[in-house]
């Protein structure tokens, strides 16, 4: 009896892309059921892939060359996606993401980059922004990406602060008299973090040693980011709101400029219609490279769980390492249990991926 599956992955970061972890599923899926009809609707959570995600989905959506400067200086070639109605979708991890970034460089890397591509957006005509800011190098505060809408960050003797936490951590003048305005239909922030700009949760305590900090670096970090929040008008009160602390407090400094926070998953569902993808179907298959804490913090996998579950549908999770109980799913697959190891699994991500939805489609037989 054929049936209907969904295959709603997030990307496998570093490893394989959302298309590819669903294709791969897919692939797995029909070797062991090919009279089923498989919906691929890859996603994303305001990281990498959003703006991908976007393109596939929404029909009339457009990629726009941009050239920026990369978190560490050098040019990077980018796209911004033009999409119908005005909208601008930017997404700092193709512009100032950790991918582009090695060595890591915790107290230089800035977001000059994603600010240059939403002037760019701004130029050709956007009204209204959608702005991803998963997968981050940098701790800046979204200095540097404010610096190229027009702030002017200064330090005491009225010089220009450097790139990076560096810079955060001088800052003494701020003038926002230059700052671009958000465009008319307002700008809305992608994003599946819930952290204050500062403290034990904050942007540096919780994410800046991902991106190479030392214990000593994290703390400078984070008494820097406090000093720049009360500089800004109200950013002591921003600085604590949800996802203040994002890509490296950028989460904040759109909000400083007048950006409000969504929520990236949710978002990106909306795009791609996967509540209509799940209408009628049999089962939703999700997954992301590491499931953990984290995870039920808006990522991907819980928010397609959500969606699944008002439908009524089942829902498994392929994961490339479970770190947190996956109770919650019908079932759930490990790529590194089936890898035999985390190194076997990273070796060949896309053979594990098929085997997992080979091994999904065999349970569901």
């Amino acid at each position: 009896m054929s049936g209907r599956v969904v295959l709603a992955p997030d990307s496998f970061k570093g490893t394989v892309s959302a298309a590819g972890a669903a294709a791969a599923l897919a692939r797995g899926w029909v070797s062991v059921r090919p009279g089923d009809e498989v919906v691929l609707r890859p996603m994303a959570d305001g990281g990498e892939g959003t703006l991908e995600a976007f393109a596939s989905a929404v029909p009339g959506a457009v990629k726009v060359p941009v050239a920026v400067t990369g978190p560490d200086d050098r040019p990077v070639d980018a796209v911004w996606l033009r999409l119908p109605g005005g909208v601008g979708l930017v997404e700092l991890a193709a512009t100032s993401g950790i991918t582009l970034l090695d060595p890591l460089r915790p107290m230089r890397a800035h977001t000059v980059g994603f600010g240059e591509a939403i002037a760019a957006a701004l130029d050709a005509g956007a009204t209204r922004l959608l702005l991803a800011i998963g997968g981050s190098c940098s701790t800046d505060g979204g200095i540097g990406a404010l610096s190229a809408l027009g702030a002017v960050f200064a330090d005491a003797a009225g010089r220009p602060v450097p790139s990076g936490a560096d810079g955060v951590g001088v800052v003494d003048r701020v003038d926002l008299s230059g700052l671009r305005s958000v465009p008319s239909g307002g700008a809305e922030i992608l994003s599946d973090v819930s952290n204050p700009l500062t403290g034990p949760f904050g942007a540096a305590s919780i994410f800046a040693p991902q991106k190479g900090a030392t214990a000593g670096m994290v703390e400078a970090m984070d008494a820097g980011l406090g000093r720049y929040a009360r500089l800004l008008p109200d950013g002591e009160v921003l600085a604590e709101a949800h996802g203040a602390g994002a890509a490296g407090g950028t989460g904040f400094g759109l909000l400083a400029w007048g950006a409000r926070m969504s929520g990236g998953a949710g978002a990106v569902a909306d795009a791609i219609g996967l509540d209509a993808a799940l209408a009628g179907a049999d089962l939703v298959v999700t997954g992301e490279g590491r499931f953990d804490g984290q995870s039920a913090a808006g990522k991907v996998p819980t928010e397609v769980a959500a969606r699944a579950r008002a439908a009524g549908v089942p829902v498994a999770l392929v994961a490339g390492r479970i770190d947190a109980d996956p109770s919650g799913f019908a079932a759930s697959v490990s790529l590194t249990d089936l890898a035999g190891s985390p190194d076997q699994a990273m070796t060949d991500p896309v053979h594990w991926l098929e085997t997992a939805g080979a091994h999904l489609a065999r349970r569901q037989a």
